[in-house]
């Protein structure tokens, strides 16, 4: 019997020594920088960039998603060195949910999230019982809730914050319904609902300009800055800081002038 007992604790140490060995592990980044992006504008500044890295001597492979939780999954197990296509709270949402090591290697730009409707031109025109259509994944439900609280339609609980949910909203003065979507899919349901609060890298390929289609646009000192994340200890590998070093570069402040103009994207320092 204390045979047994002892070959079970000699296999329980050598495998909880495996676990911590494989949740921590971080692989080094070589030449090769496979990076996941949702399309527009991620996707788009990245291959902007794929020659002067290639200069430098890193190969850079973009990896386009359409979706906000497979990047992340795919970073974690080692599919990808870099992804870019999300904002810092959303990062740090979903590490506390998974249990994740997935860190900021630095911050790129910035896309204002807005209200849009194929309906009204101004948030006074939305009447009473208007059903709202938000994003559902965490962080960016919170966003849009915050957004509509700014524009005047709700209130919400003071504690409520980021994790903001319809359950929090303690005055609708027009009895708003809320309809929480997949934010990819926002853009393609507009006509089924009185408005949307949508994401800029999904109301981009859409067609919609936030300062121009949108009904009311989060400021310009918005923090929810979107990032280059890697695993933990690899944020500062030469090519990981060669790549955000890239993506700071004058081609792409000109592109983002050119493409953006409207403030769609909004670069940082």
């Amino acid at each position: 019997m204390k045979k047994i007992l002892v070959t079970l604790l000699v296999l329980a140490t050598v495998f909880c020594g495996v676990f911590a060995q494989g949740a921590s592990e971080t692989t080094e980044i070589g030449n090769t920088i496979r990076v996941g992006a949702t399309p527009d504008p991620h996707a788009a500044l990245l291959n902007l960039v794929v020659d002067d890295l290639a200069e430098q001597g890193y190969t850079l492979e973009v990896v386009e998603f359409t979706d906000y939780v497979t990047p992340n999954e795919a970073l974690q197990s080692g599919e990808l060195e870099a992804n870019y296509f999300q904002h810092l709270p959303y990062l740090e949402s979903f590490n506390a949910e998974r249990g994740y090591n997935l860190v900021n290697a630095g911050g790129i730009h910035i896309e204002p999230l807005a209200l849009y409707s194929n309906n009204y031109s101004s948030v006074d025109e939305i009447p009473d019982g208007a059903t709202i259509a938000i994003p559902n994944d965490p962080t960016n439900e919170g966003r849009a809730l915050l957004l509509l609280q700014s524009a005047g339609l709700i209130k919400l609980a003071e504690d409520a914050g980021l994790e903001a949910v319809p359950q929090d909203i303690v005055e609708n003065p027009k009895n708003l319904k809320f309809r929480e979507i997949e934010a990819a899919t926002l853009p393609r349901i507009m006509s089924d609902v009185d408005g949307a609060v949508i994401n800029g890298n999904y109301a981009i390929p859409a067609g919609l300009i936030a300062t121009r289609d949108g009904l009311y646009v989060e400021g310009a000192d918005s923090p929810y800055v979107n990032v280059i994340a890697v695993k933990e200890g690899n944020e500062n590998s030469p090519a990981i800081q060669a790549l955000v070093k890239a993506l700071k570069s004058d081609e792409v402040k000109e592109y983002v002038a050119s493409r953006y103009p409207n403030g769609e994207v909004i670069l940082v320092d």
